[in-house]
């Protein structure tokens, strides 16, 4: 009895002292990523997400400049911001489901640059083993220099899993922001 009473003490205190957040260690990355699938997983329910703070975008992302896929529709919670935590990403994306609705399809986090400087990158953060992009220019007026870091869960992306624009999403007509026309 006294040895199975050890065994149980030993097994709780090793539960103990292990990180919230797994590091660098072998299986880390697995363990986040786990995290990740399981806090996001409410958010299928386009309205849950929404309820937990994710301001949705009214736009749908698709890459201008690459022309090779899309972000979808995204989702931002701003109290995350500079969050390196598997389990509070700043946005959550959203493509359309050809009912209506909203399906889950990736997340992302976004990290201010330390010094603004784009060219610098000595504060460069990584998250499941994979440095963030980055630094990048403010997406809209008023967002800082920012390091980002996409991750493509709930749904496939035949360039990688954390590559930023996924082919497999698309906009549909009408959906996406506006081009400033040319001053002439």
């Amino acid at each position: 009895m006294a040895r199975t009473l050890a065994l149980v003490l030993a097994g709780a205190t090793a539960l103990s002292v292990t990180p919230a957040v797994a590091g660098p260690e072998p299986g880390g990355a697995a363990a986040d990523m786990a995290v990740t699938y399981r806090v996001t997983a409410p958010y299928q329910q386009h309205a849950d997400g929404v309820r937990a703070g994710y301001k949705p975008d009214q736009y749908c992302v698709f890459d201008r400049a690459g022309g090779t896929g899309a972000l979808g529709y995204p989702h931002f919670n701003h109290a995350y911001d500079n969050s390196t935590d598997p389990a509070k990403p700043t946005a959550l994306f959203y493509e359309d489901d050809g009912k209506g609705g909203k399906r889950l399809v990736g997340v992302e986090w976004l990290v201010h640059d330390r010094d603004q400087n784009l060219k610098t990158d000595d504060d460069r953060p990584s998250m499941f083993g994979v440095p963030f992009k980055g630094p990048n220019r403010g997406n809209f007026p008023g967002q800082p220099v920012h390091y980002a870091l996409h991750l493509w869960l709930w749904k496939k992306n035949p360039k990688g899993r954390f590559t930023p624009y996924n082919p497999a999403v698309s906009c549909l007509p009408g959906t996406t922001r506006p081009q400033p026309r040319p001053l002439s």
